[in-house]
């Protein structure tokens, strides 16, 4: 049996890796932030549609992922979204409406995962994270936040710190401030850097650095652990980097959008997804039913897996020789096996 991972655990993590907007949610989610300033959505993301383009002729290139990001600091600077904070962003994540059958389902998928574990008399335990372009402190006062092991995504700075802070014995402190710097920003490459910072275990550890070399034996969670979760070709970068590897790819669309299901097809006919079915969660529909057996089938082969490298590296202890056994034995050629001790 060829083995990826020939280590003897006593534990193994499974990851369920999220996508959010169209993935966990039906839109965007942006949507009440829009709502509660009074601001056209639409006319918002038609001039982040734009804006790449008349950036260019000026021959300056944008990241066309997250150039809304700094389209939302104009908003703050120029008036719309004037007094705009992090405080402000997580109030309204509670706002946020998940697709049918969540969050109740994160853990449930974990009770199964560890349920099937343990008929097979294993210690198999199921996070869930999420990494999305969107932004972090939305999804942190989201109803789903609790049930998530760890949340990646764009994120904004208050107050920057001044020229020359080092040099002052004091700094102004306050507990608010209108966002005016980007923080963090996620674009669908960048993602590929916190899936190996689930893989290595540099989230749970921050004393491992994400690009240190570490045996792929001893990695936190291997690759063909995991289970990467998205809506569409902008997370064709996630995609090829979990297939490559081992793990599982699959792709969610709206029920009601034949071309979000046409679109998810193209995927799975070019091999960047294992599988594809609606964005609904619910007890006993497709994809619930789909994740399910793919977990099934991981611990089936870590059982297995376990199970042979057990027996190869444990050798028979020496027992006492009968008449028959003598026989036997010199009826076959000696063994060329080295001994393990």
């Amino acid at each position: 049996m060829p083995l990826k991972n020939n280590q003897l655990r006593s534990r193994h993590i499974l990851a369920c890796i999220w996508d959010f907007d169209k993935t966990l949610i039906p839109g965007y989610m942006q949507e009440p932030l829009f709502k509660t300033y009074g601001i056209d959505e639409a006319a918002f993301w038609a001039e982040v549609n734009r804006l790449p383009d008349i950036y260019a002729a000026k021959g300056i290139h944008v990241s066309r992922d997250t150039v809304y990001l700094n389209h939302l600091l104009s908003y703050v600077k120029n008036g719309p979204l004037k007094g705009l904070d992090n405080k402000e962003l997580r109030n309204l994540g509670s706002q946020l409406r998940f697709c049918a059958g969540l969050p109740a389902f994160f853990d449930k998928f974990k009770a199964f995962a560890t349920e099937t574990g343990s008929h097979h008399k294993l210690e198999i335990s199921l996070e869930h994270y999420i990494i999305s372009t969107g932004l972090a402190e939305m999804i942190r006062g989201s109803a789903i936040a609790p049930f998530v092991d760890a949340i990646f995504g764009c994120e904004f700075i208050e107050q920057p710190l001044p020229p020359g802070f080092l040099n002052q014995s004091e700094l102004p402190l306050s507990d608010s401030g209108e966002i005016s710097q980007i923080g963090v920003m996620v674009d669908n490459t960048i993602k590929t850097r916190f899936i190996f910072e689930i893989n290595k275990g540099t989230n749970k550890n921050a004393s491992i650095d994400v690009n240190a070399v570490i045996n792929t034996a001893d990695r936190r969670v291997p690759f063909e652990n995991m289970i990467y979760i998205a809506d569409g070709p902008s997370d064709v970068p996630v995609f090829s980097l979990v297939r490559k590897n081992g793990g599982i790819t699959y792709a969610v669309y709206n029920e009601e959008r034949e071309s979000e299901f046409r679109q998810n097809d193209q995927l799975h006919q070019a091999g960047r997804v294992h599988g594809y079915g609606p964005n609904n969660y619910c007890d006993n529909t497709f994809t619930p039913r789909w994740l399910r057996k793919r977990i099934e089938d991981r611990i089936d082969l870590i059982a297995r897996e376990q199970e042979y490298l057990l027996n190869s590296r444990v050798s028979k202890p020496p027992r006492h020789l009968h008449s028959a056994d003598e026989a036997e034995a010199r009826k076959s050629p000696p063994s060329t096996q080295p001994s393990l001790f």
